[in-house]
């Protein structure tokens, strides 16, 4: 059963959004939320395998609830899932910065929402459709964020390298394995060495980490 908790300042929001989670066998809301400091209080009480958070909220928004959930060693296993009505929100790279597993546009189809829950509780993939990839591309280069390759990307081996920019596209550990020609367990594997190596708390850090460091360029999407 993955446990979900709800955060968005506007009631009817969630409860359209508890309506369609509550009717899956697997998945069940276990609180709601109405701003970031609700929901950092009800991670520390309850420990959700998943938190749905609105960016914009009153009081704490998602984006430093977020942070701090990622900062405190006791809330690791919690995936942050951030919510936005604009499909460009200038906040979502900086949400992904903060630790947010990925993000979802509030209007999104009850189906990619559901399959968005199940990937975060697994921790399997960045929940990156296209514009997420665009974005976080725009986003690690517009000014401040250049920077040069980090020294920490020697330790990882050519393999790891590759695998590395198949994250960066978004990539499930399925479509790792079948893009190398290796199997499931084998492309797992690869993902957890590079983010035991480079301190990655999820892929979406190492996502990030890719852009920044020119690991990968703008625009770019793996073959």
């Amino acid at each position: 059963m993955i446990r979900i908790l709800l955060a968005d300042d506007q009631r009817l929001v969630r409860a359209g959004i508890r309506g369609i989670l509550d009717d899956e066998d697997d998945l069940h809301v276990v609180a709601e939320a109405a701003d970031g400091r609700e929901a950092l209080a009800a991670c520390r009480e309850l420990r959700p395998d998943v938190v749905l958070m609105d960016i914009r909220m009153p009081g704490m928004d998602g984006l430093e609830a977020a942070r701090r959930i990622a900062d405190n060693e006791q809330l690791a296993a919690v995936k942050v899932v951030m919510l936005t009505t604009f499909d460009l929100d200038e906040y979502v790279y900086d949400a992904l910065r903060a630790g947010a597993t990925g993000f979802l546009v509030k209007d999104t189809e009850p189906a990619e929402l559901l399959h968005a829950v199940r990937v975060a509780a697994r921790g399997d993939a960045l929940i990156s459709p296209s514009i997420t990839r665009r974005l976080i591309a725009e986003f690690a280069n517009r000014p401040g964020n250049t920077q040069q390759p980090d020294r920490r990307l020697d330790v990882l081996t050519g393999r790891e390298r590759e695998v590395m920019k198949l994250i960066a596209a978004g990539r499930t550990n399925d479509e790792i394995a079948a893009q190398l020609v290796v199997s499931p367990l084998t492309a797992k594997t690869h993902v957890s060495r590079i983010l035991a190596k480079l301190g990655a708390r999820d892929r979406s850090q190492v996502v990030v980490m890719a852009y920044e460091y020119r690991m990968v360029s703008p625009g770019w999407l793996a073959d």
